[in-house]
């Protein structure tokens, strides 16, 4: 049996997914940041508005900054968050 991914949103992210956290059994192919993105779309209006612009969203692989190539696969925690700031 395949583990799960975790997946962890913040901040508005979260807001337009309607949870802070959900465990997905990714699909064949889905195996980066994009893919996983785009696969995300899909689940549902939510989850579309909050990757609408996905250069709005920053993501973490097991808590490492992750850009659109990084590899995700089973067991991962990927997190999806808005750019951080500072003042």
């Amino acid at each position: 049996m395949t583990k799960p991914v975790t997946i962890l949103y913040f901040a508005w992210v979260r807001e337009r997914v309607g949870a802070g956290e959900e465990e997905v059994t990714l699909p064949q192919g889905v195996d980066t940041v994009a893919a996983l993105v785009a696969w995300l779309r899909g689940r549902s209006p939510g989850h579309d508005a909050a990757f609408a612009s996905p250069a709005l969203v920053r993501a973490a692989v097991n808590q490492v900054f992750a850009r659109q190539d990084t590899a995700v696969g089973a067991g991962d925690e990927v997190a999806f968050f808005p750019p951080v700031t500072g003042g």
